[in-house]
């Protein structure tokens, strides 16, 4: 018989619903890290929410560890290299809390509009100050969004139904899609220029972290309130402080905060402030529906091979699974490459299938491309879910397979089409297992993707390896492999560099003042 571990607190429905399907469980809180250690080795299955670390040491004791299912959303607190490694499958449960943190959002904006929480302090203490909490109605006001995935479209829904205006800042929202849930698409600078409140729904990405900062603000009406129901890194805590300071921001809601538990911060104790400690999920109602959906994907998967909402492996079956992991991988580190280096919303995307690839099921490889797409910008997005996204963003996706003679034995090309441009990029597998990419933008390549990859676009002119070398070496940045291609002599050309760290911001900007540099971004694969 196979075996579960819940180790965080859920609805008793989860227990339940594992001994109705004949899997022994263990229902075990709030145990330590070592204690978690020292018996994870017994289990096939481990069910958690926020509280379980699920570090690579704890998973590289889990030797009999099959899936670990996370009831929620948010796996930050998941080691998905190390599960993915060992062979140990990640789910979560991503719609299970979209309507929860919407209305606590919504709840947020309404009590820093009218200063409940300082108004009830008074109260209580005795006091009738009814001529100093002066609030603000909402009615006719424009919120801004940042982010209008899942989340920040119900909560657009449910600021329009209160007669608000909605301007989205969303990079992968269609012009579509936004007319569809009654929203207008903008830029970021715009947004802050017009919101009279901005509430935050975007995952914490490389290029999300603090995106409310202290140029942001700057660029904000005086007044304006700001709501964090998301992640607490995106809002530069020490920024919103002399924003609050100076009579900028008016008031501020947060649910989250930069270090959680967040026991001590410079925002506690303003009456300008509200904090509420990362209660987005928690209502009876999610704790149900997530607790429920992840039992019963754990027990599918155990008991049948079946694999929902997984992370770090397609959504097909045990048999089959095997056969497409290279495959997958290969379709995994496409769509990633696209989807990083897409800056604007995606209309259409193309699949095409030559060689062998055309001989496979490709829904599950096309699954994994969107997945790969999709997930620089949304969090929680996987096999299962990235098709229904990219439908409800009313992203075009088509699949194409060609049975004409192709100089590789297997060829994928994916061919994005956003509003400003079309980008296509084409990989192979080397040996029948390695990915290799072989064509960006018409250019011919054959580079392996690495952790840490540079991205650069250049004139191809004498001196660019020279100060790109220069700037790197530097900086202390050792180059893995270096790949290069021209469309023609002396035209654009493109550089795809492995190197063994994490490139920072001032190193790019160096890179981008080379005379010869058009782009250069780094990519995490």
């Amino acid at each position: 018989m196979v075996k579960v571990l819940i180790s965080d607190k859920m609805s008793p429905l989860a227990e339940q619903i594992f001994k109705e399907r004949g899997v022994e469980v263990d229902f075990k809180p709030g145990m330590t890290p070592d204690e978690l250690k020292a018996c994870i080795g017994e289990y096939d299955g481990l069910a958690i929410r926020s509280a379980t670390k699920a570090t690579a040491d704890i998973i590289a004791a889990a030797d009999n560890l099959k899936v670990i299912g996370r009831a929620g959303i948010g796996t930050d607190n998941i080691d998905k290299a190390a599960a993915t490694s060992k062979g140990i499958v990640v789910m979560n449960t991503p719609y299970g809390n979209a309507i929860t943190t919407a209305e606590h959002a919504i709840t947020l904006m309404m009590a820093t509009a009218r200063q409940i929480p300082a108004a009830n302090a008074s109260t209580h203490a005795g006091k009738w100050e009814k001529s100093r909490f002066m609030g603000v109605e909402v009615m006719g006001k424009t919120l801004g969004l940042i982010g209008a995935g899942n989340i920040g479209s119900v909560v657009a829904d449910r600021a329009i139904g209160m007669k608000m205006k909605v301007a989205a800042y969303d990079p992968y929202l269609s012009a579509e899609r936004a007319q569809d849930i009654g929203v207008e698409k903008v830029e970021l600078d715009e947004m802050f220029a017009r919101a009279d409140f901005i509430s935050l729904h975007t995952p914490m990405t490389d290029s999300t972290r603090g995106i409310v900062n202290k140029a942001a603000f700057a660029k904000m009406k005086d007044g304006v309130r700001i709501i964090n129901c998301a992640r607490g890194g995106l809002v530069v805590e020490a920024d919103l402080l002399e924003a609050l300071e100076s009579g900028k921001v008016a008031g501020a809601a947060l649910d989250v905060f930069e270090v959680e538990p967040a026991v001590d911060n410079p925002l506690f104790g303003r009456e300008d402030v509200i904090c509420t400690p990362h209660l987005g999920a928690s209502t009876t109602e999610a704790q149900v529906n997530v607790a429920v959906q992840i039992a019963e994907q754990i027990s599918d998967y155990l008991l049948t091979g079946a694999v929902t909402n997984a992370l770090n492996m397609p959504s097909v079956s045990a048999e089959d699974a095997p056969k497409l992991a290279p495959y997958m991988k290969l379709a995994e580190q496409l769509g990633s490459f696209a989807g990083q280096v897409t800056v604007s919303g995606i209309q259409a995307v193309s699949i095409e299938y030559e060689g062998h690839a055309a001989e496979l099921n490709t829904k599950p490889i096309t699954a994994v491309i969107l997945q790969g797409l999709l997930s620089p910008m949304l969090e929680g997005v996987n096999m299962v879910s990235a098709p229904v996204i990219a439908k409800e963003r009313d992203i075009d996706v088509s699949e194409i397979t060609h049975e004409r003679p192709t100089e590789y034995q297997t060829l994928i090309t994916v061919t994005v089409t956003t509003e400003s441009q079309t980008r296509c990029v084409k990989g192979t597998l080397f040996a029948g297992k390695e990915p290799r990419i072989v064509d960006i933008k018409g250019i011919s390549m054959d580079a392996k993707l690495g952790e840490h990859m540079l991205f650069l676009t250049n004139h191809d002119k004498p001196g660019f390896i020279g100060g790109l070398g220069t700037v790197l070496g530097n900086a202390g940045i050792n180059v893995a492999t270096f790949n290069l291609g021209r469309a023609e002599e002396g035209g654009e050309a493109l550089a795809l560099i492995e190197v063994d760290q994490t490139v920072d911001d001032s190193v790019l900007d160096e890179l981008r003042a080379l005379p010869q540099v058009m782009r250069a971004q780094a990519l995490r694969f």
